[in-house]
Formats: C-alpha cells, structure tokens, sequence
C-alpha cells in the first residue's frame, strides 16, 4: 500500500473535486496472465486506489480512483494488458469516488 500525502483535514492529496472513479471491465485473453499483478502494479506506479479481480465469465473487472490523468494513464495501459494478454474491449463506466485507499488484488 502506498503512503499518501494528507493535507490538513486528513484527507489524502488529490481528494476532493479532482478525484474520479472508473469502472473498467476488459474482455478477451485477460485471465491467466498475469493481469491483475501487473494492473495492480502499474495502479500503485500512477498512484491509483482501488481494486481489480477476475469475473466469472472470463473478464477482468478494475475500479479505479484518483486524479483524472493518473486515471486516465492505468485506463490506457488496461487497453493494452500485460506480455501475454490480448484485451478485445474495455468497457469504462463513470461513479462517483468512494474514498478506495491502496489497491487491491480480489
């Protein structure tokens, strides 16, 4: 897990307005992989809370939460996956942030 900045309230650097929550649901080669290790680690790498676990009809499912761009930055690796992968479709919803702390493997 990583350590966050807090400003003077306790809330984490970034909350607030500027922290978004997406959905991603990836379709295709994205299970046993190495999907969810690699997505966990480029998640912390862009300092993106949340979670990602594989779905019983074969897809892989990601929440993410933080700032726009470092978003933005783990959606876009998703639409690549890792060596090995071979992602057909991602389909990224919108929510409204829950406050995700760390990243999980589920």
């Amino acid at each position: 897990m990583n350590v966050r900045d807090a400003d003077a309230a306790g809330a984490p650097a970034g909350a607030g307005r500027s922290r978004v929550r997406r959905r991603a649901v990836v379709t295709g080669i994205v299970q046993g992989v190495g999907f969810r290790y690699s997505a966990q680690h480029v998640a912390e790498s862009h300092g993106v809370d949340g979670w990602v676990t594989n779905r019983g009809d074969g897809a892989v499912e990601a929440v993410l939460e933080g700032s726009p761009d470092a978003v933005e930055a783990v959606l876009a690796w998703l639409r690549e996956g890792p060596p090995g992968a071979w992602v057909r479709d991602v389909v990224v919803t919108s929510e409204p942030p829950a406050g995700e702390r760390g990243f999980e493997i589920r």
